[in-house]
């Protein structure tokens, strides 16, 4: 009955992404305070305050979004910041596909801050507004290049089935190497905890910025 009926959306144009409860959660109120008050530099630790030097000089919130709540563990945050350096700096996925990648575990989580960061980044990158603006409403973006495909079917299949077939598994490797697909998977579990650490501190957008998902 489960394949039948995943099959059936196939058919249909549904996006299985649709039966995950996280796609239906709504975000935070808009308005409520973060849960933890804004960090500053002078907060810090001094042997912490060069990481939150690093961060300002290439986040888009500054010290606000997930590093306002990972920086109350500076060890973490340190660790953290540098595997993001990778997952978004050096990472062998091209650029439009890790963004699209971030983008889908965005709105999985309706993360007000991850779609407000990286919506503007996947377009620089290449990717289609329409790809884009299909997933943030909730369904199968249409007119997905061959590897945009294969970044939405493999995200989709780790997040309803906890794995992917063996059949997506070959194309997958056909279309992106071996590299390519684990870095998919990589930047694609990172970018959960990212998402948790904001839905823990209630994070927001800046003040004044439009919210994705109203």
């Amino acid at each position: 009955m489960k394949t039948i009926l995943g099959r059936l959306m196939c058919i249909s144009g549904i996006s299985l992404v649709l039966l995950s409860p996280a796609f239906s959660q709504s975000p935070p109120t808009p308005g409520e305070p973060p849960r933890f008050p804004q960090i500053t530099v002078e907060q810090l630790p001094s042997d912490a305050r060069p990481l939150a030097e690093e961060i300002i000089a290439i986040s888009s919130v500054g010290l606000g979004g997930p590093y306002n709540v990972m920086l109350r563990s500076p060890v973490f945050a340190d660790r953290m910041k540098r595997l993001l350096d990778y997952l978004r700096f050096n990472t062998s996925l091209p650029t439009r596909l890790n963004e699209f990648a971030i983008l889908i575990q965005g709105r999985l989580w309706r993360s007000q801050v991850e779609w407000y960061a990286h919506y503007p980044l996947a377009l620089k990158a290449g990717l289609s507004q329409q790809v884009a603006d299909d997933l943030k409403a909730g369904i199968r973006p249409r007119n997905m290049k061959p590897d945009e495909e294969v970044v939405y079917d493999v995200s989709m299949e780790m997040v309803n089935n906890h794995q992917i077939s063996d059949a997506l598994f070959q194309k997958s490797k056909a279309i992106l190497g071996e590299q390519q697909l684990v870095d998919l998977v990589a930047v694609s579990g990172t970018y959960v905890t990212v998402a948790m650490l904001l839905a823990l501190g209630q994070e927001m957008p800046p003040p004044g910025k439009p919210l994705p998902f109203p």
